[in-house]
């Protein structure tokens, strides 16, 4: 069998692998569903061991090792930042602390954001302290959780803990390093150690790279574990959004992609952009590169939601009837902060709402103000973007939510704004091939891979409406603000602390 390259993706609630060839021609795929942890509430988790390397033998066994042995290079990517505290010898201490869905370091976040000052912070790091930084997770562990800490002398993400396991090598790639605020410095591509010592005081930081570049070789033991030959090129990896901008070609300046999943994320190339209290501006894919990223809380979980409320009816009935309504939901307008919201509010403790609800409105006008919603907070997040010193020269869309068009075009039909859509529609891993081939020098870190699937254009004569409309988005959360938090916090007083596993979310467009 030709070269092959190996992409390895750790999602929230499955993983994912992919083979290619140097052309990017995709040979084989494998995915491994699993279960989430939420302990408590606020609390998000992984067990290291029975998620992220259980799911590298299992998609591993499911590519089979005839066509492993072919491999040339190896890239994982996986959610983050999380935080993974390990002993000496790497062994995890306790479950993974995942990213900013996690959010029980607020007060820690509140208390480093005074004690450095938030302008510092913002200048240095790039990205204000929310629930996605690490460095408040790491106060919170020291603080909360003594024992762990005394037994902690380094700490791994998704990504460099599966690098870890087939290579021994104790790394990390710049992107990743740049969300712990606030231990990273942006301008510096390097760690920030004055606040790092005082954050988390004798812990280990690891070695930084670049996402494609070689950092080790599969170990004699996690050949025989995986599948993968001894001795194969691993690359630092990264975190999932990123692999999947670079996997669809966004790599130029003012380059954008907006990824349609259970939560909506949007990925910039914008080497001009200005730190912005309002998005996170971080570390790039190529050497010496910067992005600037939003993401939304929630975008298709909310269709997840309205189907699961709706008696589980078929997902294509509530597309055709969502179909059927108008464009503006007949004066409907949602707020799609059902799970608070992250870029630009960085407000945990937002709600959703439903504005315009008559008697004559169907479960179709709420499918269709659902995915309006999400559309009006894309452009709330574009306008931030630029509004920061980025520009929106191009927009690829990838994600399961593509499927069918109608998200994408109600996404182009409220922003004004035309969409690229790729071929394969495969996700992280196979910009993680890309990366693979990249450290394994077989392919050029600046090739072209995936093709145009197709285009999705704007319905300009529907501007004025949803101008107007997304004047009534944009006023209600001030709104309703107070009142949204006010019932955030009943919420929370009301909540049990028992254990909660989810599956896999599911979502449709």
């Amino acid at each position: 069998m030709d070269e092959l390259l190996l992409g390895l993706d750790i999602g929230t609630s499955s993983s994912k692998a992919v083979l290619a060839s140097p052309d990017g021609a995709v040979v084989a795929t494998a995915e491994q569903a699993h279960s989430t942890s939420m302990p408590r509430p606020g609390w998000v988790e992984h067990d290291a061991e029975k998620v992220w390397w259980a799911d590298t033998q299992a998609l591993m066994a499911s590519l089979g090792r005839e066509k492993l042995a072919s491999v040339k290079g190896v890239c994982i990517s996986g959610i983050g930042p999380c935080l993974l505290p390990v002993d000496a010898k790497g062994e995890p201490l306790r479950p993974a602390v995942l990213y900013g869905v996690d959010t029980r370091a607020t007060a820690e976040a509140e208390e480093l954001t005074e004690r450095y000052g938030a302008e510092a912070v913002l200048a240095v790091g790039g990205s204000p302290l929310t629930s996605q930084a690490l460095g408040p997770k790491l106060l919170w562990l020291r603080r909360h959780e003594p024992d762990v800490w005394r037994g902690a002398r380094r700490f791994l993400m998704a990504s460099s803990f599966v690098v870890y396991g087939l290579t021994g090598e104790y790394v990390l790639d710049h992107h990743s390093a740049s969300q712990c605020n606030p231990l990273y410095d942006l301008g510096a591509f390097a760690w920030r150690a004055e606040w790092a010592d005082d954050i988390a005081p004798g812990l280990e930081l690891p070695p930084l790279a670049w996402p494609g570049e070689a950092v080790g070789t599969v170990s004699q033991p996690a050949a025989s574990q995986t599948g993968v030959p001894a001795g194969t090129p691993v690359a630092a990896g990264t975190i999932d959004s990123w692999a999947e901008a670079f996997g669809v070609g966004v790599v130029a300046p003012g380059d954008t992609m907006l990824s349609y999943g259970t939560t909506m994320f949007i990925v910039q190339v914008a080497p001009s952009a200005k730190p912005d209290p309002h998005l996170w501006l971080t570390a790039g894919v190529g050497p010496g590169a910067r992005t600037v990223a939003a993401g939304m809380a929630t975008s298709g979980a909310l269709t997840s939601w309205l189907w699961a409320i709706a008696g589980g009816v078929a997902y294509e009935q509530l597309l055709a009837e969502a179909g059927q309504v108008p464009a503006g939901a007949e004066g409907v307008v949602v707020l799609p902060y059902f799970g608070g919201e992250r870029t630009p509010l960085f407000d945990p403790d937002a709600r959703g709402a439903i504005l315009g609800l008559t008697l004559r409105h169907s479960r179709g006008h709420l499918y269709r103000a659902l995915l309006e919603s999400t559309a009006f907070g894309v452009r709330h997040n574009l306008e931030a973007i630029e509004q920061a010193g980025g520009s929106v020269n191009r927009l690829v869309a990838t994600g399961g939510g593509t499927r069918g068009h109608l998200w994408a075009q109600v996404v182009s039909d409220v922003t004004g704004r035309g969409q690229e859509l790729r071929s394969p529609p495969i996700g992280a891993s196979y910009g993680d091939a890309h990366l693979a081939g990249a450290a394994a020098r077989l392919v050029a870190l600046e090739a072209n891979w995936g093709e145009l699937a197709g285009a999705v254009q704007p319905n300009l004569a529907l501007g004025d409406l949803y101008h107007q409309l997304y004047h009534v988005y944009r006023g209600l959360y001030p709104a309703t603000k107070h009142l949204a938090h006010q019932l955030a916090r009943a919420q929370s007083a009301s909540s049990t602390a028992g254990t909660e596993t989810v599956g896999t979310a599911s979502f449709a467009a």
